[in-house]
């Protein structure tokens, strides 16, 4: 594994074990109030990465694609912004990070499936 795939798998683990840590925080101290975003960082943040990273590294053609690069990018851009939005939403301290990382979430979810459409395994 290389390139983008192995940029996507590698993030996604860190966004993971971020996220391993942050619930034995929370269980330790019988504290849920963040479990929506914590929820959201390992789904989004490794479920989803690791998903893009294998699609990557079982059809290389799809990463070879300067539009792979940008999926990177605005992928994790959009968990950085969207986890720390979920909490201040949830801390009532403003929406505005919620809603912008949920866009551009939206948007990363359209380039991917641009990506597959797009894309042909010529095996």
């Amino acid at each position: 594994m290389r390139g983008v795939a192995l940029w996507f798998v590698t993030l996604g683990t860190v966004f993971l074990l971020i996220g391993m840590g942050w619930g034995i925080k929370m269980s330790a101290s019988q504290d849920f109030t963040l479990a929506p975003a914590h929820g959201h960082l390992n789904l989004i943040g490794f479920v989803l990465f690791s998903i893009f990273g294998f699609y990557y590294h079982t059809v290389p053609a799809a990463a070879e694609k300067m539009v792979a690069k940008l999926h990177f990018a605005l992928a994790a851009l959009a968990v950085v912004i969207m986890v720390p939005g979920i909490v201040m939403a949830i801390n009532q301290t403003g929406e505005t990070l919620a809603k912008l990382g949920s866009v551009l979430g939206i948007i990363v979810g359209l380039m991917f499936l641009y990506v597959v459409v797009t894309t042909r395994e010529t095996a």
